[in-house]
């Protein structure tokens, strides 16, 4: 045999033998994970965003709370692995065009709310007695905002495709860009920036370690874009073409992993670079929209061990020893960039609604707070303190975030009165302001006799397309940004977001619609939106997809007219198939040189 039991342990001994191994990496991972889990739940049932529940998780497992305490060190490397695949997933979601369009006002405001924010933090660092650097990382940690709190605000509020919500997008794309770019620089500026001495500042000494990053950081740019932009898109589309959905997603993560690693190895520069290049460089690739989706889960958990590393190194004390700098952190947060964002825009001649929506999505701070603080630890450029205050400001800042939101909606709503009030009696209105509310709301569609289609993907699509070649007005309903911008360029009436939403089914007028198709493969999902369109109209059909015999019960429970299973159809098809096959091998075949007979 391969392999022998040591001597004197028997099969049934091992099996008898209970296992006291010890396993810090699985321990790490699992009570991480379900940590994360149960208390991301409980945020989430207050409205607060999960993140917030995966910090207080890293706070639990942390050395500063009793109880277990995980292994620091493996939950640094496990974070390691999140921050390469958070980065690939912002390079993957990056959009020239997106920026491009809001470029005259997002890149100027992103610099120079960034620009304040360090200030600020620069100058409450100084009053702390911390360094020249030390006091501007800290500075830079609390100027950037947190990616999936804004677009969680702005997807909710319906404000994506406005005015409002490009120029969160685009200003939020800047200060990507710009943390990237901190990122690259900082460990070739940490010597200098630990200088406390400013007779020590020297501009030579400065100038080499520049020119050597930004050279290495060219080489690899020139790489990508040279060798890069060619072979990965190949790879993906070989692979894909082999019809493996594992080794598809396999290679999607060896390319942004292995992009992350060649970087750092041959080139010298940051996995965040080399990550945010490979995802950035997929993007362009028509097989994007499938790669983040394919990847979305295990970037999630892995996203989420990394905001748990984070909590581990998050002191509770602090909210008790230093209420005063914690209430001048939150200050900058909440305050001091919302009114440099509020002071920019407005600047450049946009209503006071888009002032304060963009000031409310900029009050907090996130992902990459997270990333320079622990990089800034590593460097000395951040102390235990410095790294306290963020992260507690950080938790603060985006628990209020939805507060911030709500006191806004009623601003504006008085805001919104006093302006009809003064229009009603004649007088000239205190305030002149367009798009008050902060919250879009979604115009009923006018068509009738109409079908709804929800999803749009390899079913909805064929559906989509045979019920327009029939001239029947169609109406989708999709949150996949690729297909809605296609389907928008073919003049297809279509509303983003998640059919399952609040007011969304009575916004494709579905009371008035000829049938409604539930074309999504998630049939829990499915179930939803059955129900509430049920609730909608009693007598409407619905048609909807289903894998299985329980999601079948499960959309007819919930009021689905008819259920579809791709199963039974291809059984049937197949089926029919053979027995048209069958019957035409069984039909009489003359006989070859065989002449009929005579009469």
């Amino acid at each position: 045999m391969g392999s022998q039991m040591p001597a004197g342990i028997s099969l049934a001994s091992a099996a008898k033998c209970p296992v006291h191994h010890n396993t810090p990496l699985i321990s790490t991972v699992v009570v991480g994970l379900v940590l994360a889990f149960v208390l991301g739940a409980l945020v989430q049932r207050v409205r607060v965003s999960p993140l917030v529940g995966y910090l207080l998780a890293g706070v639990v497992m942390g050395p500063f709370t009793p109880g277990f305490v995980a292994d620091q060190n493996i939950a640094n490397e496990l974070a390691e692995i999140g921050i390469i695949l958070l980065m690939f997933g912002v390079g993957l979601h990056f959009s020239l065009k997106d920026l491009w369009s809001v470029r005259a006002i997002a890149v100027p405001g992103a610099v120079v709310q960034i620009s304040a924010a360090t200030v600020m933090g620069w100058a409450l660092g100084w009053a702390l007695g911390w360094s020249t650097g030390k006091g501007i990382m800290f500075g830079l940690a609390l100027s950037t905002a947190s990616t999936v709190v804004l677009l969680r605000a702005m997807q909710e509020r319906r404000l994506i495709d406005t005015e409002r919500g490009r120029i969160a997008v685009g200003w939020l794309i800047v200060e990507d860009v710009a943390m990237v770019l901190t990122l690259v620089l900082l460990p070739a500026l940490a010597g200098l920036m630990n200088d406390d001495a400013a007779s020590n500042f020297d501009f030579s000494a400065l100038a080499w370690p520049i020119a050597m990053t930004l050279g290495k950081v060219a080489a690899f740019v020139v790489f990508m874009l040279v060798v890069g932009r060619r072979v990965i898109p190949w790879i993906l589309h070989y692979v894909a073409h082999t019809g493996s959905r594992e080794l598809f997603r396999l290679a999607v993560f060896a390319i942004s992993l292995g992009v992350a690693f060649g970087a750092a190895i041959l080139f010298d520069v940051s996995f965040a670079l080399g990550a945010f290049f490979a995802g950035m460089i997929l993007s362009e690739s028509e097989l994007s929209q499938r790669a983040a989706n394919e990847t979305l889960p295990l970037r999630d958990a892995f996203a989420v061990l990394f905001f748990v590393s984070v909590g581990m190194l998050f002191d509770p004390a602090i909210i008790v020893k230093e209420p005063l700098p914690l209430l001048a952190t939150l200050f900058i947060i909440l305050f001091g960039k919302s009114l440099a964002a509020f002071a920019i825009v407005r600047l450049f001649g946009h209503p006071i609604s888009t002032a304060l929506t963009i000031s409310a999505s900029l009050a907090q701070i996130g992902e990459f707070s997270f990333i320079l603080v622990t990089l800034g630890v590593s460097l000395s450029l951040m102390t235990d303190r410095g790294r306290d205050l963020v992260l507690a400001g950080a938790i603060i800042s985006i628990m209020l975030n939805p507060l911030w939101f709500a006191l806004l909606d009623r601003f504006l709503a008085k805001r919104e009165a006093a302006k009809s009030t003064a229009e009603t009696i004649g007088a000239e209105p205190a305030v002149a302001d367009e798009g008050t509310a902060t919250r879009e709301p979604l115009p009923v569609s006018p068509l009738t006799g109409h079908v709804v289609l929800v999803g749009h993907g390899r079913v909805g699509s064929v559906v989509s397309a045979a019920l327009r070649q029939a001239g029947t007005p169609v109406l989708v309903i999709e949150d996949n940004p690729g297909i809605i911008e296609r389907l928008r360029e073919q003049g297809i009436e279509i509303i983003s977001g998640n059919a399952a939403a609040p007011d969304m089914l009575q916004a494709a007028n579905v009371g008035a619609a000829r049938g409604l198709l539930v074309a999504i493969p998630d049939a829990f999902e499915g179930g939803q939106i059955v129900a509430k369109a049920r609730g909608i109209s009693a007598t409407l059909p619905i048609i909807a997809r289903a894998h299985s015999e329980e999601e079948i019960a499960h959309l007819k429970h919930h009021g689905a007219t008819s259920v579809i299973m791709g199963e039974q159809e291809i059984a049937k098809a197949m089926l029919a198939q053979i027995a048209g096959s069958v019957a035409a091998a069984l039909q009489p075949k003359p006989t070859e040189g065989s002449q009929p007979s005579a009469a």
